[in-house]
Parts: structure tokens; sequence; C-alpha cells
């Protein structure tokens, strides 16, 4: 028997099977997870709109696509935004439903001036947002567009990523997208620049409805 037969023989014998990790109990808190969340977005460049209501939320939204004068938004399908009557809410707009609408979605995204989702999550200790892929919601919505609306209820807001996968169990989607604030990046002389990769703007409108999610 050569080395490398020694050697592997040896680990063959030494293995063992895996055991399965515990789940994760965090131990962070925080006294005010909400202005923890919208700080920390803020810091990031992030746009950070609060609401007592979700219908105070949406006169927010309203408001918000009036001051850019927008003409076309791309919505996923997700809550809060799924089921809206986009026409009876903005007949002058041009809006793409995903999973709804006919038409070339990427072209549409490319070209049109906001686009509008919720969140699977929002993470307290870095002030990111988790979108998901799927039927009905499209990545595109939020990248390809300059400006992009978040709906962000805060009985999304999780204490962080460990925490909010832990609470998915085996049921973790195949995209997830994690969003720190609108597209950044720098230079050799740190010199950043918004949107070169995606939405320079990001606006996360953020509304009372019910208790934190563990």
């Amino acid at each position: 028997m050569g080395d490398r037969e020694a050697i592997l023989e040896r680990l063959r014998g030494a293995s063992r099977p895996a055991e399965r990790l515990s789940p994760w109990l965090t131990r962070r808190t925080f006294e005010n997870p909400v202005d923890r969340f919208c700080e920390c977005l803020t810091n990031l460049k992030g746009d950070v709109r609060r609401a007592e209501s979700a219908e105070a939320a949406w006169t927010i939204v309203d408001n918000l696509l009036d001051e850019m004068d927008a003409h076309s938004v791309v919505i996923n399908q997700e809550p809060p935004v799924d089921g809206m009557d986009t026409v009876a809410r903005w007949p002058e707009r041009t809006c793409y439903v995903v999973g709804e609408s006919e038409g070339d979605l990427k072209a549409f995204c490319a070209d049109c001036d906001v686009g509008l989702t919720g969140v699977s999550a929002a993470l307290v200790e870095t002030g990111s947002l988790i979108v998901e892929s799927g039927e009905g919601r499209s990545r595109l919505a939020t990248l390809l567009p300059p400006v992009h609306i978040a709906m962000v209820r805060v009985s999304r807001l999780t204490t962080d990523l460990f925490t909010w996968t832990a609470g998915r169990g085996d049921h973790i989607p195949t995209n997830v997208t994690v969003i720190s604030g609108p597209s950044k990046t720098a230079d050799i002389e740190f010199t950043l620049t918004l949107g070169a990769h995606g939405p320079k703007r990001l606006i996360a409108v953020v509304y009372e409805d019910g208790e934190m999610d563990s």
C-alpha cells in the first residue's frame, strides 16, 4: 500500500456521520427594533418613511410617485402589494404587474421609473431587506428601475439573517436577495457612487401592523 492509499484508508476509518446543527438562538436584543432598523438603513444611504398604518403607508407611496413624476411602475405580487387595483389607484400611470401583465417584463423594467415590492423580512441588526423570487415576484423589479420602493410591515422585522433563516426551517426559497441600501460602489479613492449596479434610490415605507416577529 502506497502513502496515498494509506492516508485515504485512515481517513475512511476516521469518518463519522455529520451531526445536525442545532437551531440558531440569537442573543441580541434591541430596545426599539423599529428605530434600530430605520437608523441602520438610513446609514446605508437608504430613504426611510414611517407610517402609523397601511392606509397611511399607501398615501406615502402615492405622494412619492407624484413627487418623482413616475409614469411607469413595475409591481411584484406579494403582500401587501398583491391584489391592488392599479388602474383604479393610478389611472395616469402604466403599471406592469409581474405574473399578470402581458409583454416583455425585462424591457419594461429597464425603462420604467419605479419598482414596487413588499419584503419577506427586514433585518434589525443591519437595516437590510430580504426579497425572494418566485411566482409573481421578479428580481428585475428590484434591480433595473432607478428607484425601488419597498413596503415594510413592522411584523416583518426580525433580529438578524440567522434568526430569519432558522425560522424558515427547510423552506428556504431558491433565490433570496439581501438588499442593504441603494446600489453602491467606490473607486480606489473611496469616492462613493450610487446606482452603478442597481437602483440609485431605495425607499422603505415602514408601517405599523402588529408586533415584531421573533
